[in-house]
Order: structure tokens, then C-alpha cells, then sequence
């Protein structure tokens, strides 16, 4: 992990600081500024007649940068950014990642919490549902641990679902996996992903375009999802409803010239929906990590082909033939104990003590509304 950044390190820090706050400019505006001027030193050292000429009617906007940056405003910042593995990432900077100066509107400055050089790495975003199911979780978490292994980057939103499962599958892979957040970094959202930022932190890095201090706002997470989608050479999209923020992600991606990937699931389920809306726009279907690698190995020179898993029964031979009975009848759509005792031919106490110990050992996993779901 890198050291501390100080404003000897980057003698330019407050100027960064200030420019990514100058009020009733976008993001695009402070990225053509810098263009127009050449550094930000140009910037904060042109004329208001000069800024008058690129800003328009933003007088507030002029006015701030001539102003200049007030070192007081940014004690936190100085603060934050001393400490080991802290890190603004700037335009200027040679380890920008090169990707995501491609997209339209490329933010001035990140906060990374990490190692910044793993941004110029392949990534490939795994994005989906925070009400996951099971199964849509176990998909996030195998894709993830086996395109690590491969070489590619995760990147997600260290949301609850399949975001925190596809980060813990490049975890337990010894991979690298980014966390994009959508909150300032001196804080951790949703807060049950402390210990899990903590180890994406040390093993990868967590990045912000935000300020320290910005609490989680909603306003604040479509405007991540572009980061997630320009940092990354394409987007696995798991499960999601059709109106949500993977479908945002994955439509970025889309503008950004970059892969789209979906899981197709079971037509009854509501998180199966927007997947299949992606495929039906031209989304690759993907069932296995080695359809992804298929289409990004060319783009990923070093990335490796995707480890093959030997063939298997699809049925376990650990348990007794009623059991496996039951695994047939169940299938992997969730169902209820009514709909198995009339597809089995069991008792319905047989078909409940069955699906308990085939919980227990991991077969099967409970659904809401009391249905059950098999596990791959």
C-alpha cells in the first residue's frame, strides 16, 4: 500500500481540492477547463476576463477561482490524506486511470483508500440486486472468485447483495476487487461493510469522487455508477428488477463502449427481469466465467483463461435416494412445501424434515414466503 500524501508530495493539493468544490461548475466544465488551460496552475492563475470567456454567466464560479483555495477549508482533507494508504488521485496525475479519461464526463480528482496503481489494472464490474437471492449471491460470489483467479480486477459498489458477494468472492480468491463508493471515505456505507472495506482496503482499494463528509444520499449512487462502468472493461450484471441502478450501470457501460454481460435466470423471478431486458438489447448471456473472458481476453492481454471445473452429477451422492428425489422435484426455481409434496409424492413431513437437513448441508436455502431454493 502506498504512503501518505502531504502537500510536499503534491504541491498543487489545495488547488485540487478547491477546484473539484468551485460552486455551479459540472464535472465535464472542470475537466474542458483544465484542457483549455493546460494545468490547474493555468487555471487558478488566468484573468477573470479569461474565465468570464470559459465559464459564461458563472460569476460565483469566477469569483471562487480567483478567490483561490482557502487552507483552512481543508484541515480534514489534510488530515485524512496523511495517513498511510490515503491518496487524491488527480487529472494531472501519470497513474490516472487511462479508461476512465474515455468516458464524457471523467471526475477531477478521486479519494482513494489503497493502492491507486490497482485502478490501472483490467477490472471488470459485477454489479446487481441488494435484496440478492440466494442463488444470485452464490452466482456473484463463483463468477468473481474465478475471473479473479483469472486476472481481471472486481469492481462493484460495496453495496448489500450481489456487490458485497462478488467483492468477497475476489477476496477469498487472493484477487484484487474496488470498491466505488458513494459516500465520502472517512466513512463506510451501508455500515454492516466495515470489516469487509476494511479488507478491500488492504487487499485493493475503495475510491471516491466525493468529498469527505458526504453522507449516502440517493441522488449521489447513479452518479457512481458511472466510475463503476468507466473504470472497467465491461459489466457482469447478476440479477436486477427492471428499474434499477445495475440496469443505470450497465446502459453507462453501454455509452462508454464497454461489455455488457448478463446472467439469464428463471422467468418467474422478479430479479431475473432485468437481465433478461439486457439480453433482448444485446447483452452477451453468459453461464459460465469463461463466456466473460471469451469477449474481454483480447482487451485483457494478461488475463488468464478462466480454470476449467471438472464435470460432476448434478445431484449429490452424499445423500439417500429420497433426498435426491426431492432435489429433482425442487429444481432450482424457488417452491414451497405444498408444491414438493405434490411433485415428490412424499408425506409433507418427510418433504420438511428432507429440506432441513439438506440446508444443513448446504443443498437447498430458504426463500421468502416459505419456499425453498436449490443451490448449484
Amino acid at each position: 500500500m502506498t504512503g501518505a500524501q502531504s502537500a510536499t508530495a503534491n504541491p498543487n493539493l489545495e488547488l485540487w481540492l478547491a477546484f473539484s468544490r468551485v460552486p455551479g461548475v459540472g464535472v465535464r466544465t472542470r475537466i474542458e477547463l483544465l484542457e483549455h488551460f493546460g494545468s490547474i496552475e493555468a487555471v487558478y492563475g488566468a484573468s477573470g476576463t479569461e474565465l468570464e470567456h470559459c465559464l459564461g454567466g458563472r460569476s460565483e464560479a469566477v469569483r471562487a477561482i480567483l478567490a483561490g483555495p482557502d487552507a483552512k477549508e481543508f484541515a480534514r482533507e489534510r488530515a485524512w490524506l496523511a495517513q498511510p494508504g490515503h491518496r487524491l488521485l488527480t487529472w494531472a496525475d501519470a497513474d490516472y486511470p487511462p479508461l476512465l479519461r474515455q468516458i464524457h464526463d471523467p471526475p477531477a480528482t478521486l479519494y482513494v483508500l489503497g493502492e491507486p496503481r490497482l485502478l490501472m489494472r483490467p477490472q471488470l464490474a459485477v454489479v446487481g440486486a441488494r435484496n440478492a437471492t440466494p442463488g444470485g449471491a452464490e452466482s456473484a460470489r463463483a463468477f468473481a472468485q474465478t475471473l479473479a483467479q483469472a486476472g481481471l480486477a472486481i469492481t462493484s459498489g460495496l453495496a448489500l447483495g450481489i456487490d458485497a458477494a462478488a467483492h468477497r468472492g475476489a477476496l477469498e480468491a487472493g484477487g484484487v476487487t474496488i470498491a466505488i463508493a458513494g459516500t465520502g471515505l472517512d466513512r463506510v456505507y451501508p455500515a454492516r461493510h466495515r470489516e469487509l472495506a476494511h479488507a478491500i482496503a488492504e487487499r485493493g482499494a475503495i475510491v471516491s469522487e466525493l468529498a469527505l463528509g458526504t453522507p449516502p444520499a440517493k441522488e449521489n449512487f447513479p452518479v457512481r455508477n458511472r466510475l463503476i462502468s468507466g473504470l472497467s472493461l465491461g459489466v457482469l450484471v447478476v440479477e436486477a428488477a427492471l428499474k434499477s441502478g445495475s440496469l443505470i450501470t450497465a446502459r453507462l457501460a453501454a455509452e462508454h463502449g464497454r461489455e455488457v454481460f448478463a446472467i439469464p435466470g428463471s422467468i418467474h423471478s422478479p430479479l431475473a427481469r432485468g437481465c433478461h431486458a439486457l439480453i433482448r438489447q444485446g447483452a452477451k448471456l453468459v453461464e459460465t466465467a469463461a463466456d466473460v473472458l471469451e469477449e474481454l481476453g483480447a482487451l485483457a492481454r494478461f488475463v488468464q483463461q478462466a480454470p476449467s471445473a471438472p464435470e460432476a452429477d448434478a445431484r449429490p451422492r452424499d445423500v439417500s435416494a429420497s433426498m435426491r428425489r426431492l432435489l429433482d422435484s425442487l429444481g432450482f426455481d424457488p417452491a414451497g412445501v405444498d408444491t414438493l409434496v405434490e411433485r415428490s409424492g412424499l408425506t409433507a413431513d418427510a418433504v420438511s424434515s428432507m429440506l432441513l437437513q439438506l440446508e444443513l448441508q448446504g443443498f437447498v436455502t430458504p426463500c421468502p414466503g416459505g419456499k425453498y431454493q436449490r443451490m448449484s
